[in-house]
């Protein structure tokens, strides 16, 4: 007789997969739904007055009718039904159990909402956003980063032997590889691509994945842009024959075309008073020269108080930053964002210390004395704090300077990389 009976899809459900995969460990019979169609048997008003929210998969237990939703937590329910913990999915000691709903929660609270905002754009479900699809794509190599790290010695999550910790990983990862992950996006998480296949070709796993013949992403998915809708054609009139015009002799013609306005700045900062300070001529001198003291003598001679403004910029969250190139990354993804702002801003931020104990740190020249649209519209900007800093104060110059030139007595730790925006 089956334990329950799971409401959900059944063809390529990797949320379901989770439980499929303990029934086949712990050897427990599960009824599943091979009829069942999303968006229409978990509206209908038998499943609605069973699971009132809707969602799937959903479980029900045989003999005691127990109700329960969320692909997880069903799969670690059933998980304790094994008796004496033969198998031990649930941790042999208090701080495996820890580690193993640790691992549980970063995968269903970090690395699928990441992932699935991208799938949802891609799949048309929501509309396309540019710069939270952006951020969504940081996120979700950020997280896949964190999690390369800790797999770097490890053939499982927890302990030496599978746990639900990673049924219930690989059954989230199973989406990412499949229709995100290419072959170059794999080789910079290989300890992730490594676990993956490992455990996709283990008996608990192949009936539900293929084993050795699942189908790694070839072409990552895109995204799909609005469509424009169609005017609709106008219906044509008979054109109406109007007396031509009397010819205007080329003279007066000329005479009107000079009198036309020009056009409006399409920029509130193209309106501001000109500057003699030339953004352009110190991205070419910065460029060209030495940092110290060349560009910083002549940044100093050339800079322009009433024109442009310096703001210090400090990473919000440095404490949960881990590994340099995470967080180096996460600064080229903000840049990115900040593109439109490159004709009114020069900026350096730098990650400064080591593995695990680094920070995100620099200054920014913007055109005016306040943070600029074009930066403040990006997904991201309220990561960052933006303080604004008095140029003519000797000790702020000589900070700015270390930060232009990724060296130098006052930054708080040693750069270990960095971006410059210019």
């Amino acid at each position: 007789m089956a334990v329950g009976k799971i409401y959900a899809p059944v063809a390529g459900n990797p949320r379901l997969a989770k439980s499929l995969i303990v029934a086949k460990i712990l050897g427990l019979d599960i009824e599943t739904t091979p009829d069942f169609v999303m968006g229409e048997t978990n509206k209908s008003e038998d499943f609605l007055s069973k699971f009132p929210l809707g969602k799937t998969p959903a479980f029900v237990d045989s003999k005691s009718g127990y109700k329960l939703t969320d692909s997880s937590a069903i799969a670690y329910h059933l998980a304790g039904r094994d008796e004496g913990n033969s198998k031990g999915l649930l941790g042999r000691t208090n701080e495996e159990t820890g580690s193993i709903l640790q691992y549980m929660f970063f995968s269903e609270a970090e690395i699928v909402p990441a992932f699935m905002e991208l799938f949802y754009m891609c799949e048309g479900f929501n509309p396309y956003l540019k710069p939270v699809f952006q951020l969504n794509e940081d996120r979700l190599k950020r997280f896949l980063g964190a999690l390369d790290h800790i797999l770097l010695d490890k053939t499982y999550l927890v302990g030496e032997r599978l746990t639900i910790a990673d049924i219930v990983m690989v059954c989230n990862l199973a989406m990412v590889m499949k229709l995100y992950a290419t072959k170059d996006y794999r080789k910079t998480i290989k300890n992730v691509t490594r676990y993956f296949w490992t455990m996709v070709r283990k008996q608990e796993f192949a009936s539900i994945f293929g084993g050795s013949s699942f189908e790694f992403c070839v072409e990552q998915m895109k995204p799909q842009p609005p469509q424009k809708q169609q005017k609709q054609p106008k219906e044509q009139k008979p054109k109406e024959q109007k007396p031509k015009a009397e010819e205007k002799p080329k003279a007066e013609e000329k005479a009107e075309e000079e009198e036309k306005p020009a056009p409006k700045p399409k920029n509130p900062l193209d309106l501001l008073p000109p500057s003699p300070f030339v953004l352009d001529d110190w991205k070419r001198f910065y460029s060209n020269n030495d940092t110290k003291p060349a560009a910083m003598d002549y940044f100093w001679k050339n800079f322009d108080a009433e024109g442009w403004s310096i703001w210090q910029v400090d990473y919000k969250y440095n404490d949960e930053l881990t590994l340099v190139f995470m967080s180096n990354n996460l600064i080229r993804g903000f840049l990115t964002r900040i593109e439109r702002a490159r004709k009114y801003a020069f900026g350096s931020l730098l990650t400064l210390g080591e593995n695990n104990d680094n920070m995100i740190h620099g200054y920014f020249l913007v055109r005016g004395q306040e943070v600029i649209f074009e930066i403040y519209d990006a997904a991201d900007y309220e990561s960052f704090q933006f303080t604004k800093v008095d140029p003519s104060d000797p000790a702020v110059r000589e900070k700015v300077g270390d930060v232009f030139a990724w060296e130098g007595p006052t930054l708080p730790k040693p750069c270990a990389d960095g971006q410059v925006f210019k």
